[in-house]
């Protein structure tokens, strides 16, 4: 199968984004630059919704890394155009759609290394510039597969993340490495380890039944990691698998799930 190109890559969610009325916006993170995009008119409104990629095309196969990790298939973008009611945004992880040879970007920072703390501290930035540009007060986190992993590990060291979403989420690399029998993911921080920070925010966890990249048993796991009464509601839907249909069931299981969602408690 023929891979597109990086540049097919970044035009293809351009136009997905502009068909909505969004727009790109490349965003200064320390040593990374962070693509983002949002309305083209952003509503400044008490709460926004920040989407966050997943790990996008970070390997050609088991054993090579890609040399590029824009994603062929921006599902966290998706996501984030299909959310029905309130204000929301999306940010990709840093090396993704800005040219994988730039600046500090390495192999090591979309595989092992994905969710090293400078990277982590990168998307921070990023969440930080998009807040003030929306003039936000509380923020919800919604990631994909592996930016599921990085949404904790940001809600870990903010105060105003209150609600914490996952879809198809990575929530314990460890575990995942350990299931698939892969290579651990040296230098990257441990979601796993930081679940003690996020006493007071409500987590929600979607997870399609046929996920064999991120069975059940996974956010399963990672939910028994809390007390009962903090313990994240995981929420199997039926038909999913990892990739297919989220976008198309997100808008139902928002309205479902989320759009009543109750604020947490003071952190």
């Amino acid at each position: 199968m023929r891979v597109p190109s990086r540049a097919e890559r970044v035009s293809s969610a351009d136009a997905l984004a502009a068909a909505h009325g969004w727009v790109g916006l490349d965003i200064p993170a320390g040593v990374f630059k962070v693509r983002a995009y949002l309305p083209r008119q952003p509503v400044h409104r008490n709460r926004l919704t920040i989407y966050i990629e997943g790990d996008g095309f970070a390997w050609f196969s088991r054993s090579e890394a890609s040399r590029d990790p824009t994603p062929i298939n921006p599902l966290g973008l998706k996501l984030a155009l299909a959310q029905p009611s309130g204000e929301s945004a999306y940010l990709a992880r840093p090396c993704q759609y800005l040219g994988a040879g730039k600046g500090a970007c390495r192999v090591s920072e979309w595989t092992l290394r994905r969710f090293g703390p400078e990277l982590v501290a990168a998307e921070n930035r990023a969440v930080d510039a998009l807040k003030r540009r929306f003039k936000a007060v509380h923020l919800t986190l919604v990631g994909y597969s592996g930016g599921a992993a990085m949404a904790v590990l940001l809600a870990a060291r903010r105060h105003d993340v209150d609600r914490l979403v996952s879809v198809a989420g990575n929530l314990d690399p460890q575990a995942w490495t350990s299931y698939h029998k892969v290579s651990p993911l040296r230098g990257s921080l441990d979601p796993m380890k930081v679940t003690a920070s996020l006493k007071g925010v409500r987590q929600w966890c979607f997870v399609g039944a046929r996920d064999r990249d991120i069975p059940p048993f996974l956010a399963r796991s990672y939910a028994r990691r809390f007390p009962s009464r903090q313990r994240p509601r995981v929420i199997v839907v039926d038909e999913l698998d990892h990739h297919k249909g989220w976008a198309r069931r997100w808008p139902a299981l928002w309205r479902r799930y989320l759009s009543t969602m109750p604020a947490a408690t003071s952190r």
